[in-house]
């Protein structure tokens, strides 16, 4: 291994650790009480040393929204080339969500980073105010199977997918929102999983046209 690529993996390890030390913090203090100066005391830099990788504190954030989103987005994306019906879709959707985000830490650290660093969210994916490229394509996704469910006549065809959308990132910031704010000792990350996905099948159930089954619309659907 050359000195370059030694010292761009070097490079890629500080700020990986750089990342894990504020997403500690964020669970700690939440997004908005957190500086640089606090960062750079909890990764034992110091703040010049800090701003040499990232220039502000929302730099950090959006690369831990972006790292996580873009994670996400390439399961759907991968997922996607199953094909199936809009509720296979949702299904998977769901279960990807479990995958990667099924620890409790990392779905609050996700939820407050995002919506700190996207004030519009949840924002009609029609409209452009989500600054992540990646957030942005994961709502996109979600709009576009509510869109299919509905042109397969699983869902009301007066339902709004736009408003559907919003709704469930509502939902789900919510009962993030109301996690985050418990003692770490409180929280429970399968009982807030369990919440959200009580959470996600209730909506889903909610958006049926009259008359369809709601065993149809069940999220434990076939792996």
């Amino acid at each position: 291994m050359g000195i370059a690529e030694r010292r761009e993996r070097e490079k890629g390890e500080r700020r990986r650790a750089i990342l894990a030390c504020a997403k500690g913090l964020v669970l700690q203090r939440g997004v908005e009480k957190i500086s640089m100066a606090d960062i750079a005391q909890a990764a034992e830099l110091s703040k010049a040393t800090l701003y040499l990788y990232f220039p502000s504190k929302e730099a950090i954030f959006s690369d831990i929204c972006e790292e996580s989103a873009r994670g996400f987005l390439e399961l759907l994306q991968a997922t996607a080339q199953e094909g199936g019906s809009g509720m296979e879709a949702l299904r998977r959707l769901w279960r990807g969500y479990e995958k990667l985000f099924g620890n409790g830490d990392e779905m609050i650290v996700n939820f407050q980073v995002r919506c700190y660093l996207d004030t519009w969210l949840p924002a009609d994916p029609r409209e452009g105010k989500i600054k992540s490229p990646h957030v942005g394509a994961i709502v996109k996704a979600i709009y576009g199977m509510i869109e299919q469910c509905k042109a397969e006549g699983l869902f009301d065809p007066r339902l709004d997918c736009a408003d559907a959308a919003r709704l469930i990132l509502s939902l789900f910031s919510t009962i993030m929102g109301n996690a985050a704010r418990l003692p770490a000792e409180a929280r429970r990350p399968r009982a807030m999983l369990s919440e959200m996905t009580r959470t996600f099948q209730i909506v889903i159930r909610g958006f049926a046209r009259e008359g369809v089954e709601h065993s149809r619309l069940s999220l434990e659907g076939a792996a």
